[in-house]
């Protein structure tokens, strides 16, 4: 015999019951089978309305109507395909169904409440209804089906809305049974009776419940639960679009899912399948090819040590503390007796080792009876001071990982936890079996979804995300733009995600839900119709359930360098070539670094100082292996050391320069490269990270431009009254020649000091030979000395500084991994 569920969404409508009978029939022919049917879809809820507005006093009539339209259009539409389809059976049954209902709903109208026996009976009315017209219909297809009711055959114990069978007892009751040979069973799940032989529900949901007790009580050879997905998930696929379906689990596995939410089992199903040993498989009535999910009495190796991820969500936790706790004898009998008296499910406990506090999570729906009864029970020792007041904390969510494996397996919960780090959630309690099968922790409700996002990209998937928003969409932004379209295919190889979500410049922002298309980015932001905001970045990505987001500055502006620490703050890592935030104050240099710290996120600005060089994150791996930088010189302006290579070559200073900027090599107004401010800039930042505190004031600063030169008007007034300045540079140029020195504008630090000026070098320097656009960099250090660390390579352009964005947007991955 095998057993076969089918909830209420593989029961929608006539065409869902057909399925379901091709489904039954198919295998009947080869094994008998029994049934267990849920009310037609929505029916439950519906009869929960009508009760709920019964006891209200208001009018049901509509809702009535709902109900005894979705019954008699499943039986018409039935009848219609099936000349020896019993019609009138079917609506002999729905009508005493619905006359009894209508007579209860106005006994319920004059008393204001609903009896839970009533309430009960109510509920199923579904069920026995939906039973009817299936066993109608396999016997209108030719195949014999009888109707089993659990009221007589199935025992059970407790609240007439949620209660436990008796396994034993009903085993032995269907023992003496006799049922005719080649007949499909069909039995309506989600009741059972009590001693005195009276409806009882199995709880919400409890239809899969209905079918393990069956299948106990039949010996049956495999209990399959039909519903609308392909099986179990290592996640909830309505959450976690790469979740994966689960080929095998073992009960206890699959009690642990389904008792921490996972929607295709019901929490109490696993128990009498577990008991005898009978298989259950997940199924999907759309699909019934699919092999869907086996459920026994082992797991299978597989290459995930955590076999799922879980959620409760709408959890209230209740804190129960105070000094009268610590040594006091059955405090915690007292707690969880009154808690159970309220008919109040507890879902997770936790305590304090100094045994102060008891913690403990219930679902929302429950914390008025809880904070009733509790309160109650311990007014003596509330009104004395011996319990601080009861505390409820609501909108939680319980998160758990799942998996037989996890208890050989060390660095689990350390993943777990830091996994939970990197959406900087709140973990309000956390909660681990003695079995080490589960480890769950409470967090907050509006973190939930982020959180099981990354906890299944970190356990399962070896996919890496970046979610990017670039601010700027001058030459750097475009070439950054350009680099992420190219390089695709290239990240998708390696597992990661990249993908720009939002674009904006000084008047207009543009984010895309799915992405924008990089090949259409400038139509994206035309017809974008709001400006930029921290708001809207934030609103969307917590719309979006973005996990990864950075924003990447390719502006030059103040303003927006003035916002990092807000963007950090809210959740994003900061990418830039923008040096106008590392040479603000002291004071927002170190804020910075704190605000990356405490939101857990990275600030990251390697192209500050030598575009596409590695000149930041060498001296940093210095410094943290305990060198000490003692001096420094370099060319840093990959503009500067092209228009000074060019005077070697005998160039003025006026054609290098506009050469240079026709080039991309300047900034649009070159003045900010001649006043030496951009290298004065690079030099603070080096120096800062040296550990020298500093201020930009504090820098000797020589700008490229003789004192003389009139450098105000526009920038092509400037630009036309350059050839000014070149007989300055003729004469420079010309005397360090005849040394055998070529000039340089060089940044230096030594004793302490910090200069930018130009310098004639001769051939044994090692800045002699740097030029075209180069940049070069000689650190003397504790370790390297006397001979320097020297860092040398191309300085300038858009491409350069853009390639050493990404190379810092592809180290926000690494920081998922560090975490």
């Amino acid at each position: 015999m095998q057993v076969l569920k089918f909830g209420g969404s593989s029961l929608a409508n006539a065409d869902k019951y057909q399925a379901v009978k091709n489904i039954v029939l198919a295998q009947h022919a080869s094994q008998p089978a029994a049934v267990v049917l849920s009310a037609p879809q929505g029916v439950t809820n519906n009869l929960v309305a009508i009760v709920k507005a019964a006891i209200a006093g208001d009018n049901t009539s509509a809702l009535y109507t709902q109900l005894e339209t979705t019954f008699t259009s499943i039986a018409q539409d039935l009848a219609a395909q099936y000349a020896n389809y019993n019609k009138a059976h079917l609506e002999s049954v729905i009508a005493e169904k619905l006359a009894f209902l209508k007579a209860r709903i106005e006994g319920i109208s004059l008393l204001g409440q609903c009896p839970d026996a009533i309430n009960a009976q109510i509920i199923c009315l579904g069920e026995f209804v939906s039973v009817e017209l299936f066993a109608e219909l396999c016997k209108a297809n030719g195949t014999n089906a009888i109707v089993i009711n659990p009221v007589e055959l199935i025992l059970a114990h407790g609240a007439p809305l949620n209660s436990l069978a008796d396994i034993e007892v009903s085993r032995a009751t269907f023992a003496k049974q006799s049922f005719p040979e080649n007949t499909v069973l069909v039995m309506p799940g989600f009741c059972a009776g009590n001693e005195n032989g009276e409806l009882v529900t199995l709880g919400r949901n409890g239809s899969d419940y209905s079918a393990a007790i069956l299948a106990a009580c039949l010996n049956a050879s495999v209990c399959e639960i039909w519903t609308d997905v392909d099986g179990v998930y290592n996640a909830d696929p309505r959450r976690v679009y790469e979740a994966q379906l689960l080929e095998q689990l073992s009960y206890q596995e699959a009690m642990e899912l389904s008792y921490f939410g996972a929607s295709v089992l019901h929490p109490k199903t696993i128990g009498p399948i577990a008991q005898y040993s009978i298989p259950c498989r997940i199924k999907n009535t759309l699909n019934p090819s699919a092999p869907g999910t086996l459920i026994t009495d082992e797991s299978i190796d597989t290459e995930h040590v955590v076999k799922g991820i879980s959620t409760l969500d709408n959890i209230t936790m209740i804190n129960v503390a105070g000094p009268g706790m610590k040594g006091m004898v059955g405090m915690a009998s007292r707690i969880f007796d009154a808690i159970s008296r309220a008919h109040v499910s507890v879902l997770m406990i936790t305590q304090s080792s100094s045994e102060y506090s008891i913690s403990f999570c219930i679902y929302t729906e429950d914390e008025d009876k809880a904070r009733s009864i509790l309160n109650d029970e311990f007014e003596l020792e509330l009104t004395n001071k011996l319990l601080e007041p009861i505390e409820f904390r609501s909108d939680l969510s319980v998160i758990s990982i799942v998996g037989d494996g996890m208890r050989q397996t060390k660095g689990i919960a350390a993943r777990f936890f830091s996994s939970l780090s990197q959406t900087n959630v709140n973990i309000v309690a956390i909660a681990q079996g003695s079995s080490e099968r589960s480890i769950s922790a409470v967090i907050e409700g509006s973190k939930s979804q982020d959180a099981i996002k990354v906890i299944h990209q970190n356990f399962f998937s070896n996919l890496h995300v970046v979610d990017a928003f670039i601010i700027g969409c001058g030459t750097v932004g475009k070439a950054l733009i350009s680099q992420i379209e190219k390089q695709q295919s290239f990240l998708q190889e390696r597992n990661i995600s990249l993908q720009v979500y939002g674009l904006a410049n000084s008047r207009q922002l543009a984010l895309a839900e799915n992405g924008i298309k990089l090949n259409e980015w400038q139509a994206a932001l035309e017809d974008a119709k709001q400006a930029f905001s921290l708001e809207r970045l934030k609103t969307f990505v917590e719309e979006n359930h973005l996990i990864n987001p950075v924003i990447i500055d390719c502006t030059s502006n103040e303003t927006i360098a003035d916002m990092y620490v807000d963007f950090l703050q809210a959740g994003f890592h900061v990418v830039t070539p923008n040096k106008k935030a590392n040479t603000s104050t002291m004071a927002y240099y170190h804020e910075l670094r704190e605000a990356a710290k405490e939101n857990k996120r990275r600030f990251l600005y390697e192209t500050n100082v030598g575009a596409g060089l590695p000149v930041i994150d060498t001296l940093q791996n210095l410094l943290h292996a305990g060198d000490e930088l003692t001096g420094f010189q370099g060319i840093l302006s990959g503009s500067l050391s092209y228009i000074f290579g060019k005077l070697d070559e005998g160039m003025s200073l006026a054609d290098a320069t506009t050469i240079a900027r026709d080039n991309g090599f300047t900034e649009p107004d070159p003045r900010d490269d001649l006043s030496g401010m951009d290298v004065a800039r690079k030099l603070l930042i080096m120096a800062r990270e040296a550990g020298m505190d500093m201020e930009l004031d504090d820098i000797d600063v020589e700008s490229v431009l003789p004192a003389s030169f009139n450098a105000e008007g526009s920038i092509d007034e400037f630009m036309a009254n350059l050839p000014n300045a070149n007989a300055y540079y003729e004469k420079l140029a010309s005397d360090a020649k005849a040394e055998g020195k070529v000039l340089r504008y060089v940044g230096l630090i030594e004793n302490g000091k910090c200069k930018c000026s130009i310098e004639a070098v001769g051939a044994d320097h090692p800045l002699f030979a740097i030029k075209d656009g180069e940049n070069a960099l000689a650190l003397q250090s504790v370790y390297y000395n006397p001979i320097p660390l020297v860092i040398r390579g191309y300085g300038a352009g858009a491409d350069v500084t853009a390639a050493g964005c990404f190379t810092d947007l592809m180290r926000t991955v690494s920081w998922k991994r560090e975490v």
